[in-house]
């Protein structure tokens, strides 16, 4: 007789248990990918819609300044609003002398700081040392100004503007690039609160970037003999440029950009009598904080307005520079030395 085939009543409502309906997903995954597709992209054109539009509005802004001065406005050092005569070139002197001297400190000691957490220091203190050096990021620009002014600034001319003019007194050219009122306000203080204030950003991206160099060729490096500034040099260095030059950028544009800070310890000055970094100037930065909120409708507020759209331009000069270094650097690659 032929055997029937006959499933319990247990084995139905265990597999009942085990394996619930399928439900239908309410938004399929084509759709969904849509979705996505379409909200990153908004997100991209809104971002330029942004960047545009404030392009636009610093324009119209300064539009009266413009058609007035036109170019002739970043070759004059005359800014007198009684006057009504205005001209750019002291505050824009001063925006990159301040840069280029905070990068001219912040660029080396980040260096040194990333290499030394990432290949010298003990594991005991990479972490507490990191956290140091990041919380300086956290430190508001307003206290950083506070105290150049009030601790920084004495001991600055105290114990190096002084002695270097005593040093280099009499001395052509020399004498007179250290050369100006003992006060500890000027240039070269502006430059060193701003590299103090960068480091952390550049310190932190080098740091990450050098970590993520894979340690088979830092270790295959060191196999054939390299030391530690050659594996720096011939294999993290080639390997992470990118990174490092992105750090560089991050912290120029921190640098070119600050306001509070600068304003308390440039000095605040319009002149260019005195190439002297000990003198005091004034930034783009600083001359919107100072007077932009006094400036009348007209031809004083269009003028400041320029010098955002100056500020602007030179950030744009800045990027764009780094990107045509950066495909440089790629094409380069593989080349024999």
């Amino acid at each position: 007789m032929p055997v029937q085939q006959t499933t319990s009543r247990e084995g139905v409502s265990g597999m009942s248990r085990t394996t619930p309906p399928s439900r239908s997903p309410l938004i399929s995954g084509v759709l969904a990918d849509r979705i996505f597709g379409l909200l990153a992209r908004g997100a991209a054109l809104l971002t330029l819609a942004l960047l545009l539009g404030i392009l636009a509005s610093l324009v119209v802004g300064a539009w009266p300044a413009i058609e007035k001065y036109g170019l002739g406005f970043l070759t004059s050092s005359v800014w007198d609003p009684v006057q009504e005569e205005y001209g750019g070139l002291v505050m824009i002197y001063g925006t990159l002398a301040t840069s280029f001297i905070a990068l001219l400190i912040a660029v080396p000691v980040s260096f040194g700081i990333a290499l030394f957490l990432t290949e010298l220091s003990p594991a005991w203190l990479k972490r507490p040392l990191g956290t140091a050096i990041e919380l300086l990021a956290a430190v508001p620009s307003i206290v950083y100004g506070m105290w150049g002014l009030m601790v920084f600034g004495p001991i600055l001319a105290t114990y190096v503007q002084q002695p270097l003019q005593s040093l280099l007194s009499g001395v052509p050219y020399l004498g007179a690039f250290v050369s100006g009122p003992p006060v500890g306000i000027g240039i070269l203080s502006a430059g060193i609160i701003l590299a103090i204030m960068i480091i952390p950003f550049i310190a932190a991206v080098m740091r990450d970037v050098f970590e993520v160099t894979p340690a088979l060729l830092k270790e295959s490096a060191y196999g054939l003999g390299s030391t530690t500034w050659e594996v720096v040099w011939k294999v993290v260095l080639p390997y992470t440029k990118t990174g490092v030059l992105g750090g560089v950028m991050l912290g120029l544009g921190r640098a070119l950009g600050e306001t509070m800070a600068v304003t308390f310890v440039i000095g605040n000055m319009n002149q260019l009598n005195s190439l002297s970094i000990f003198e005091a100037a004034n930034s783009i930065t600083s001359a919107l904080a100072n007077e932009f909120a006094e400036a009348g409708e007209g031809l004083h507020q269009a003028s400041l307005i320029y010098l955002g759209l100056v500020l602007f331009f030179i950030t744009f000069v800045v990027l764009a520079l780094s990107k045509v270094l950066l495909s440089r650097l790629k094409k380069s690659e593989g080349a024999r030395s």
